[in-house]
């Protein structure tokens, strides 16, 4: 008779798995340090490509221009989240009797958390997609190969460049997306409830402090880098063809939501804490 046959150990069926992670990982991050070292590079080599990049992500191209872009994207988004803090602020604040302070929440939540996280998100559908679309359509097609066969640094005018592309653009979308987060936020307010206008831009002027704004537009810049830095690299190590491209924009829209969450939920703990830096009283 024969003995039962063992089972396979633990390190037999997970370590393949975990060497295969960890090598992945290593990857990711070495691609990350040098696409962002020949950042500098980028600048001094490649100006025209920039500008090219810069003013494709901002209008877009084909049927994205004609809703106006990323800026209409990103607009449209902003102002319907607005419009929603509008909404549920006056109405549950309302079942208190401080419907008052609906300019209190526009200037507290679209500016620390909704504005960002939106103008987050929104990027890395639109412009994010559109990169590792880009470059993994180049891949497949092996014109980074060609790059590299002439001698072209295919990380520093590919990767590096929309880096750079992106954190630029990124600037006046972000100015968009608060723009329109506090006017649909007024508008509701003050003629679809009624409220009056002083009252709305009074307790909205009070906590609309300039150190918030400040940290939001950081926070919106580190998304960028990190939405960016994410989808190229996808893109640049696409493989399988068209499907593979699919699965390529597919992964890098899901990593790149949850680095803008982690970023969000990271800046938001650290500079607000516990006390969330405002006093209200009365």
């Amino acid at each position: 008779m024969t003995g039962a046959a063992q089972e396979p150990s633990w390190f037999v069926t997970v370590g393949p798995r975990l060497t295969d992670y960890t090598r992945k990982l290593g990857e990711q991050t070495e691609f990350y340090g040098k696409s962002l070292a020949s950042t500098v590079d980028a600048v001094r080599r490649y100006p025209n490509e920039l500008l090219r990049l810069i003013a494709e992500m901002g209008m877009g191209t084909g049927a994205l221009a004609v809703i106006g872009g990323t800026v209409g994207i990103i607009g449209f988004l902003t102002l319907t989240t607005g419009a929603l803090v509008a909404v549920q602020g006056y109405d549950t604040l309302s079942n208190v009797g401080v419907e008052a302070l609906t300019g209190f929440l526009s200037a507290f939540l679209n500016v620390r958390m909704i504005a960002p996280c939106t103008a987050g998100l929104a990027l890395a559908a639109t412009i994010g997609a559109g990169a590792t679309a880009q470059l993994g359509a180049m891949r497949i097609n092996e014109e980074i190969d060609a790059l590299e066969v002439m001698g072209i640094r295919a990380i520093t005018y590919l990767s590096s460049t929309r880096i750079i592309a992106g954190v630029l653009v990124v600037i006046p979308l972000y100015a968009v997306a608060v723009l329109m987060s506090f006017i649909a936020a007024k508008f509701l307010t003050i003629y679809s409830y009624g409220q009056s206008r002083g009252v709305y831009e009074h307790y909205f002027s009070t906590f609309l402090r300039p150190t918030d704004l400040f940290w939001s537009f950081l926070a919106a810049l580190t998304m960028a880098t990190g939405v960016m830095v994410v989808h190229t690299y996808y893109g640049f190590t696409a493989t399988g063809g068209p499907a593979g491209v699919g699965e390529a924009v597919g992964r890098s829209v899901r990593s790149s939501m949850i680095v803008t969450a982690f970023v969000c939920l990271a800046i938001s703990l650290s500079v607000y804490g516990q006390s969330g830096n405002f006093n209200l009283s009365g």
